[in-house]
């Protein structure tokens, strides 16, 4: 543990009037850590590969996310110039530093306009992965790195999500197994879950779209 997170837990302690944990109890903390347990899972999250994805398809289009559903990474910028021209969009957007988005034929639609890196709230549209969607809920799960900046999940007013249907899991408890898996136990800085398009009732009980992020949320899903 590194000295600030000790100091700060340390803090923590002090305030709330405990000292260290017991060593007992320590160690059954650490075990626990160590194998997680999975917790309850909604029956309708245990299908099989296919009827995860309807399942997400269906719990997302319910809260106003919108699909294109393609064959092949090909596809994709075709999906994605569409999109935007039925929008009204420019053709032109912030896009992660990921590879599996670089991977992406872009150049087969020239008229695309690419800036790849993280946008200071001035693009209108953003392009990104996840690295999970959670069909119990219709949620993209997002993590912060190098390769997904955590802006381009919020400040563009339309984010458009690239996702392979092999990213989409059943259930929460599948997408941390699945996060813990690829990274050896560690977890990222950030971890986003977004359900939908940003909105709130909070203003005269009326809903208002793009309040906290963006006010359009896009999913191209690549089912091959």
């Amino acid at each position: 543990m590194s000295d600030a997170r000790s100091q700060i837990l340390g803090s923590i302690r002090r305030a709330l009037r405990r000292d260290a944990l017991p060593a007992d109890k320590a160690a059954a903390l650490e075990a626990r850590l160590g194998d997680p347990q999975p917790n309850l899972i909604p029956a309708r999250a245990r299908g099989g590969a296919e009827a995860v994805v309807e399942l997400f398809v269906q719990m997302a289009g319910n809260v106003q996310t919108t699909f294109s559903r393609v064959k092949s990474p090909r596809d994709v910028p075709g999906a994605v110039a569409e999109y935007l021209a039925g929008q009204n969009l420019p053709a032109a957007f912030a896009m992660a530093p990921d590879p599996e988005l670089d991977a992406v034929p872009w150049a087969e639609r020239p008229t695309l306009s690419i800036r790849r890196g993280r946008t200071e709230g001035t693009d209108q549209v953003s392009v990104t992965g996840a690295f999970a969607a959670v069909a119990e809920t219709g949620t993209l799960m997002l993590t912060s790195g190098p390769s997904h900046p955590s802006t381009l999940n919020f400040l563009p007013e339309t984010h458009i999500v690239v996702l392979p249907a092999g990213k989409v899991v059943g259930a929460y408890e599948d997408a941390w197994a699945r996060l813990r898996a690829a990274r050896d136990g560690t977890l990222p800085r950030t971890v986003n879950f977004v359900t939908g398009p940003s909105r709130t009732g909070d203003i005269e009980q009326r809903i208002l779209m793009g309040a906290h992020g963006p006010r359009r949320l896009h999913v191209v899903l690549i089912e091959g």
